[in-house]
């Protein structure tokens, strides 16, 4: 990719590998500039359980992006999500050796880096920490401690976590397909940054991403992310209910679900009746539309009130931490008619379906801007943003370097100068990706 100011998200879903291809125009919109998409054959739940098709599929879905955008694909940004993903809260502080020099960046690196010390299951690793509220010499609610004096710097955070050898198997894949591996993000994150205006993130709002294998839930609170889920179940499960319920194929479960279905039984009339075509010469099958919305209307309910636990385990009943702005549905499965009505119904939440147009360009494809691409959207956000960085980063150093040439440093302080601008902006999910890099590397 000659052109620096291209990002690609791909998006390794249970049903669909989106690769997409986007860059900001001038008044800072996202424009999509291609769009591959590929059946998804060896991904279960958002886990990779077939390393051969799961290659396959990235290549068909970045074969026909790069054809669609006539640009050639080298690196890309990763989603991650997965029934192994787990997150928890820590506090942490640290005591600082001189109270009368303020608080910096390393300051809170150094206090970072002492949480992804803490002890995991095995096969377990920290994916992100992410600082919810500071404590300085023990006042409490500081958003920014960088500036201010203190001792003691203690910290809030949320930890997600999941399983080593899934991020290393979506590593494996991406290498194996010729890409490079740019960046590592977790879904429900790229899907928030797509979806929600930053009025929603500060008055408090739940996203719920439905997916083909799982439900992603993101929370946020006065601007800060606050609660992280993944829910193993997800639109594949509906289709299989309808399958079992009905006696039919997974195709024409699929088909009715997506045409017919509905998650609130009390719309269709008993007299309504789909005819579906018999297997090889079989009399056909007569399904009322009640039935199908009945068996629906089951497993819906079953994942918005697994959903609306993790919401409860946020503490959104406290007053302090209502969620003002609501809930948010997005994702393939948020398009099921009626499932806002029935997800205000069962929560009492005020709801609306994410379409993650508000940072598009105005003339991109309706295509694009429906929920089911908002994850790939996001990831192309994430991408672009992690561009910026490391361009501010490199005329950071420049800018540095023409400053001190008066007094011209030597080699190894120059050497040193670069590596604390590198690892004081560094995500701890460029980290992440480093490591996931390395051992691929060695691996070979």
């Amino acid at each position: 990719m000659e052109n620096h100011n291209i990002a690609v998200g791909l998006d390794i879903g249970t049903t669909k590998i989106v690769a997409m291809i986007g860059r900001k125009n001038e008044y800072g919109k996202l424009e999509i500039l291609g769009v591959g998409k590929s059946k998804s054959l060896g991904v279960h739940r958002g886990v990779v359980n077939n390393i051969t098709q799961t290659i396959q599929s990235i290549q068909q879905a970045a074969q026909e992006a790069e054809v669609a955008a006539g640009e050639k694909i080298t690196e890309v940004t990763v989603g991650i999500a997965g029934q192994h993903i787990r997150s928890l809260q820590h506090s942490d502080y640290i005591t600082r050796s001189n109270s009368e020099v303020v608080i910096d960046e390393a300051d809170i690196d150094r206090l970072i880096n002492q949480v992804h010390k803490l002890v995991m299951l095995p096969g377990e690793e920290i994916i992100h920490v992410l600082p919810q509220e500071f404590k300085v010499d023990g006042q409490a609610e500081i958003k920014e401690p960088i500036g201010m004096y203190g001792g003691r710097l203690e910290a809030n955070f949320h930890v997600v976590v999941g399983q080593v050898s899934s991020i290393r198997n979506i590593g494996r894949c991406v290498k194996s397909s010729g890409l490079q591996l740019e960046g590592i993000t977790l879904e429900p994150l790229a899907s928030a940054n797509a979806v929600l205006s930053q009025e929603e993130k500060e008055a408090g709002v739940a996203l719920i991403d439905i997916g083909g294998g799982t439900t992603d839930l993101a929370v946020f609170k006065d601007g800060i992310i606050r609660h992280t889920a993944v829910i193993p179940f997800g639109g594949n499960v509906i289709t299989e209910d309808i399958k079992e319920g009905c006696s039919i194929i997974e195709k024409q479960a699929e088909l009715l679900k997506i045409k017919f279905g509905s998650a609130w039984p009390g719309e269709n009339k008993d007299n309504e009746i789909v005819s579906i075509p018999g297997l090889r010469g079989r009399e056909p099958k007569e399904i009322t539309l009640k039935n199908l919305s009945k068996i629906i209307h089951a497993r819906v309910v079953e994942i918005i009130e697994q959903v609306y636990v993790e919401i409860k385990n946020y503490g959104h009943e406290e007053q302090k931490k209502k969620l003002i702005a609501g809930i948010v549905l997005t994702g393939g499965g948020s398009q099921l008619k009626h499932l806002k009505q029935l997800v205000e119904y069962i929560t009492g939440m005020d709801t609306r379906i994410g379409y993650p147009n508000e940072h598009l360009a105005g003339d991109s494809d309706d295509d694009i801007a429906s929920p089911l691409f908002a994850t790939a959207v996001g990831l192309v956000m994430d991408g672009l943003k992690r561009q910026e960085r490391k361009q501010a980063e490199l005329v950071g150093e420049i800018e540095e370097n023409v400053n001190d040439s008066s007094e011209v440093p030597t080699e190894e302080e120059t050497i040193g100068a670069k590596e604390n601008v590198a690892t004081e902006r560094r995500s701890f999910l460029d980290k992440l990706t480093e490591r996931v890099k390395e051992f691929l590397d060695n691996a070979e």
